[in-house]
């Protein structure tokens, strides 16, 4: 518990750029906060702190160590509130990544019901179409696509597929597209990643066989949602997975084509550290994912 508690005020020194203040937070006096990252760095036989009369900065060993030691105290205290309050109580953060289209039109409303189930629960939620990799401190990662990462345990939640959509009145100034290259002729919405490097659409050939495509951009952009916004107000054919646009296809705003062609699988799966802890709350969250989007 020692240990414990010099961890405890390591990270709020670091966080706060003073001893005395992370003392003062803490409850004990400038001279014990000293000597408690005294007693640290003696042990570990390594400096984490430069010390100057003006800063405190972390060394690069004092950064190493400070990420571990948020993931021990937080893995610690996830597994004292499960033993002290039940497996019933569902409280504490959970940090998301998902992306740009699904987060802001699908998720946030499955984040607003599970909350108003949960209200002690608090969300940190990123956005993002790039491929990033995940980080130590995301609890669940919502990705499109079949998982590559073997570090990961990978929870389906939907079925979904890559379809081409317009806006109806798009495709009544223009001839529906008779193939998939006769896309190469029309105003086309590009999502880029983060290198400005164009995704390939992807359709199956008449051997069924997979094929990427070019399409001449009239709108480029690297955000999925906008993508999407720009498809309903008829900028041009977008390739989307078909679970962002559901409800737009139900109320009319986009029509698909060439559906023959693109079927190109994009399920939606929840990927999460298979080495970390895995908190009640975390558990009851991807049970609640999966029920909502089955």
């Amino acid at each position: 518990m020692e240990r414990l508690s010099d961890l405890r005020l390591f990270i709020e020194a670091a966080m706060l750029g003073s001893f005395s203040a992370a003392g003062r937070k803490l409850g004990c006096s400038p001279a014990a906060a000293s000597a408690c990252i005294v007693r640290l760095e003696t042990g570990l036989k390594v400096r984490l702190f430069e010390r100057t009369t003006r800063q405190l900065r972390l060394t690069d060993e004092g950064k190493l160590f400070l990420s571990y030691s948020q993931r021990a105290v937080e893995q610690l205290n996830d597994v004292t509130e499960l033993l002290r309050a039940g497996k019933d109580e569902i409280k504490g953060t959970i940090t998301l990544t998902a992306p740009s289209d699904f987060g802001r039109n699908r998720l946030i409303g499955l984040l607003d019901r599970f909350r108003h189930d949960f209200p002690a629960i608090n969300f940190i939620l990123s956005l993002s179409d790039a491929a990033a990799p995940i980080g130590d401190d995301t609890d669940i990662a919502i990705r499109y696509g079949r998982p590559g990462d073997g570090a990961f345990t990978a929870r389906k939640l939907a079925d979904s597929h890559r379809v081409v959509c317009a806006a109806p009145g798009l495709l009544s100034q223009l001839s529906p597209p008779p193939a998939p290259v006769s896309l190469q002729a029309l105003p086309a919405i590009v999502l880029v990643n983060a290198l400005g490097i164009q995704e390939p659409w992807v359709y199956r050939n008449e051997g069924n066989m997979p094929q990427q495509m070019m399409v001449t951009p009239a709108y480029t952009t690297n955000d999925g949602d906008i993508s999407h916004k720009w498809a309903i107000l008829g900028y041009g054919f977008a390739y989307m997975p078909i679970l962002d646009i559901r409800e737009d296809l139900a109320a009319g705003r986009l029509v698909t084509v060439l559906d023959e062609y693109f079927i190109e699988p994009a399920p939606l799966y929840a990927l999460y550290n298979r080495n970390k802890f895995q908190a009640p709350r975390i558990k009851r969250l991807l049970n609640f994912l999966l029920e909502s989007l089955a």
